[in-house]
């Protein structure tokens, strides 16, 4: 596959910004909640090296490319957060994992936005900035729906623990560990496994790809572009 210099210019940026913001998100509402961990760590920062994680940002998409996944997903370094010094840990749990998607969402407007400037940018630059703004609308409108699977660490996993019933969440809680191992499962190993026997296994994919597709018509309608 081959990978052009414009290639990585036009994926690269929106895929740095869109996690950097995800991830410092995180960190200043956890701040205003009443954990200063990341704020104390420097993780609450739009430098995008205190977020790269080098298997998460870099490695698994590489993979997922070359194997030809239908889905490509990743994740940075997680912001720190110590849950029991949050003001009401339970349900600021909630605000703080939510705080990420919910910052990829208004990105992923933004860029919308940004779109109807186009008419304004100079002819030799257009398709970059256009190329630029249409990936960024992609990777946030990903990311968001991507981290809201209920499977933590995934930000919908960790506000599933915080509405949950208790006997409910703590289980869930326990699959933290295991959580990356689930996803690499369930989007790369089983449709994998299904393809050597004529299966199509790829249903989470597929899900993910229908959702995704979805918030992008629908902050295309919002904004003016549908």
């Amino acid at each position: 596959m081959d990978i052009s210099f414009y290639d990585l210019s036009v994926w690269v940026l929106p895929l740095v910004l869109a996690i950097t913001f995800h991830e410092a998100a995180h960190g200043f509402v956890a701040h205003r909640l009443g954990d200063d961990t990341a704020w104390r760590l420097g993780r609450v920062s739009f430098n995008p090296l205190r977020h790269i994680d080098p298997f998460g940002t870099l490695i698994l998409p590489a993979m997922l490319l070359f194997a030809h996944s239908p889905f490509l997903f990743g994740y940075a370094k997680p912001v720190p957060v110590n849950f029991r010094k949050l003001n009401n840990p339970r349900l600021d749990m909630v605000w703080v994992a939510l705080a990420g998607p919910a910052t990829n969402i208004l990105l992923a407007l933004a860029t919308a936005l940004a779109l109807h400037a186009l008419p304004w940018a100079p002819a030799g630059s257009a398709q970059w900035i256009f190329d630029n703004l249409k990936n960024s609308l992609v990777i946030n409108a990903v990311l968001a729906v991507f981290n809201m699977m209920p499977i933590p660490p995934l930000d919908g996993g960790r506000v599933a623990v915080g509405l949950l019933p208790r006997p409910l969440a703590l289980p869930l809680a326990r699959l933290e560990r295991f959580g990356m191992l689930i996803l690499i499962g369930l989007l790369i190993l089983l449709p994998l496994a299904g393809s050597q026997f004529g299966l199509n296994l790829d249903v989470i994919s597929a899900i993910l790809r229908t959702l995704t597709g979805y918030v992008i018509q629908t902050v295309l309608f919002l904004t003016g572009n549908a």
